[in-house]
């Protein structure tokens, strides 16, 4: 898995940035801040380093569309196909709005059609090297190594 530093796209909240591969991939998330350990880090290594797609089910695509919404570092990805179209929103709310801890917080939208979407999360601790637990508790997905925990919640299955 090689590509372009061109096939992705910056998203932050100040304290942290991810970069947004073109088919739905973040590849690259240092958490809580910039200069934490990393959590994806499959833009320096490959899919075993940690990542998160959300893209459209079936053989690879990339998205036929991708802009930042005006002014902002909310990303808009489009995937168009024969079955339908679906829009992903990638950002991370800033310090000051409010948020206690880092979210990164990914949106998916149908825009027409019916398409089946995968999600595939798959955090990698301390730059890669580190595969967390992952359990379910509460209703959310948890991934722990130690003391570090990652929270995955969603209201699909």
């Amino acid at each position: 898995m090689t590509r372009r530093i061109e096939d992705y796209a910056h998203i932050g909240d100040m304290r942290s940035a991810a970069q947004v591969a073109r088919d739905g991939s973040v590849d690259m998330l240092c958490l809580p801040r910039f200069d934490s350990p990393a959590v994806f880090t499959a833009m320096l290594g490959g899919e075993e380093h940690g990542h998160w797609r959300i893209a459209p089910s079936g053989p690879r695509r990339e998205a036929t569309r991708r802009r930042y919404l005006d002014d902002t570092l909310v990303l808009e990805s489009e995937w168009h196909t024969r079955q339908g179209a679906v829009r992903v929103l990638d950002f991370m709310p800033p310090a000051d709005a409010g948020a206690a801890t880092p979210q990164l917080i990914r949106i998916i939208e149908g825009i027409s059609g019916a398409m089946p979407i995968t999600s595939t999360w798959a955090p990698r601790l301390a730059y890669g090297r580190v595969t967390p637990w992952i359990c379910e508790e509460s209703g959310r997905l948890v991934a722990r190594a130690g003391e570090t925990a990652l929270w995955l919640d969603t209201d699909l299955p």
